[in-house]
């Protein structure tokens, strides 16, 4: 009995994994079409970065290609999807030119599964929303990351997944019930005077996040862009951060860097993240850290509604600022928490929605301000919804500070002369994401997730300063925005 019981589940399994495959011919230009199937129901594309999880990312590959025409799942660290979907999309539109129904059909039913951490989620949102397909193809990420901040707010969990035939298919099962929700797309110019000694680049090209990179013109009437100042641009879907959480994911990557050996498991890279914070003074901040005050290392101006932009306050205590697009940062918690019904009425604040074209602005004055968080209704010092917002850096407290874009830190060079680093956010489109009902991120236009309404309670946040307002609204082009270079190494992104 048993044995035909196993034998009924591998059936039911090969019958269902036929809703996913999508044949050679459709994805391989100049293949042949034989046995050409009924036209699956969810047909995907799964992206693996093989280098992340330590040795999960590679068995995951494995094992999506078993139960999988091999043909439609890629290895990151071979080619990147930009190349990928690119020749897919040609030779779809190849076959359909030719009167070929099945493939117009998987084009308009395509999905896409990327695993890997938050970096390889981005990669993938920001590679789709680049290429500006008709129908662009929703997609799913994996959990395969250290945070897995993006897999978490659209409901697929934040610990690593099981690597087994079984796991894989569960997963397949969730992306095929999932529903498709819009993510909004930040863009995040920054600008910065060309050193006169040295090299022509402000930084080493691999401190950089992938999704940033130099471009020689941004507008005709940037006062920026002039001879002698270098402009890159990107973009980033979870948050951007700027100060000491940055500080001590930029230890955290960098030790990575140097031992990769001891970084295979996500509970001892979560143990040595927080020895991390102790050791760089995260959670002493006052004692340690005298001229990490955001205040006294930048000017912050925030667009809170179409017209003009204006400054935004920043108290002295504050030491971390966290521009967030997703209710989740930080392995899952949400630092703007549900604001009550006499704050949304006196300061115009909501709860986070993740396609309203606003971004939420919070600050943190240490480690232990972040604590705040793991209670029920713990939140950051809301600062500002808006729009866009700019920060200017001038010469001053520190040489350097640290910045981090969903997940990925650098250090950041700071005037030591009397120039001016701006970095400026600005919304600029959306993608299409999946998100299962276990969703805990609010869009606007689903009437399915939690109502902006819900949970209403007064919380007690008297160190919170005014939110602010701002200038007409401009958005910058983004071509190649998060393009990778073909010699990347995406071993960090994991």
């Amino acid at each position: 009995m048993q044995m035909e019981a196993s034998s009924v589940d591998s059936q039911a399994d090969s019958s269902l994994l036929k809703e996913f495959y999508i044949p050679t011919y459709v994805l391989v230009p100049e293949s042949e079409a034989v046995n050409v199937p009924d036209v699956p129901q969810c047909p995907v594309l799964v992206f693996i970065n093989s280098k992340s999880g330590g040795q999960l990312g590679g068995d995951l590959l494995v094992t999506y290609r078993s139960v999988l025409n091999d043909s439609q799942v890629f290895d990151l660290g071979v080619e990147t999807p930009d190349k990928v979907l690119r020749r897919i999309y040609m030779n779809i539109e190849r076959l359909k030119s030719g009167g070929d129904e099945f493939a117009a059909k998987i084009q308009e039913k395509l999905k896409i599964i990327v695993a890997g951490g938050d970096g390889t989620a981005g990669w993938l949102l920001g590679v789709v929303c680049d290429l500006k397909f008709p129908h662009p193809p929703p997609i799913a990420t994996v959990p395969l990351g250290t945070g897995n901040n993006l897999p978490f707010a659209f409901g697929w969990g934040k610990k690593n997944p099981g690597t087994d035939r079984q796991s894989v298919i569960s997963f397949l099962k969730e992306v095929m019930k999932a529903k498709e929700m819009k993510i909004d797309n930040w863009h995040i110019l920054m600008r910065m005077k060309t050193p006169k000694d040295g090299s022509c680049d402000p930084i080493a090209p691999l401190e950089l996040p992938h999704s940033l990179h130099a471009v020689h013109r941004v507008s005709s009437s940037d006062e920026f862009n002039m001879e002698g100042y270098t402009t890159f641009r990107g973009g980033f879907w979870n948050y951007f951060s700027l100060g000491m959480d940055a500080q001590v994911s930029y230890a955290f990557h960098s030790e990575r860097k140097l031992h990769p050996e001891k970084f295979k498991n996500q509970l001892s890279n979560q143990s040595t993240y927080a020895k991390l914070g102790c050791t760089q003074g995260w959670f002493c901040a006052s004692v340690f850290q005298s001229d990490s005050r955001i205040a006294s290392l930048a000017k912050v101006k925030v667009m809170k509604r179409l017209g003009h932009w204006e400054d935004l306050t920043i108290s002295n205590g504050i030491r971390s600022i966290v521009c967030l697009n997703l209710p989740s940062f930080s392995g899952g918690l949400n630092p703007w928490g549900t604001p009550s019904t006499w704050k949304r009425r006196d300061r115009d604040l909501t709860a986070p929605f993740v396609d309203d074209g606003r971004i939420e602005v919070v600050g943190f004055r240490d480690a232990w301000h972040g604590l705040v968080l793991l209670a029920p209704k713990g939140h950051g010092t809301r600062l500002a919804q808006a729009h866009r917002i700019r920060f200017e850096f001038h010469k001053g407290a520190a040489d350097h500070t640290f910045m981090r874009i969903d997940g990925e830190p650098w250090k950041q060079p700071l005037p030591v002369d009397d120039d001016t680093v701006v970095v400026e956010i600005s919304h600029l489109g959306q993608v299409n994401i999946l998100a299962t009902n276990d969703c805990r991120s609010r869009s606007m236009s689903d009437p399915s997730t939690p109502s902006h309404h819900a949970h209403d309670e007064e919380d007690r946040d008297s160190d919170e300063e005014d939110s602010v307002q701002g200038e007409e609204f401009r958005k910058f082009g983004a071509a190649d925005t998060f393009k990778m270079p073909d010699e990347f190494d995406i071993s960090h992104l994991s």
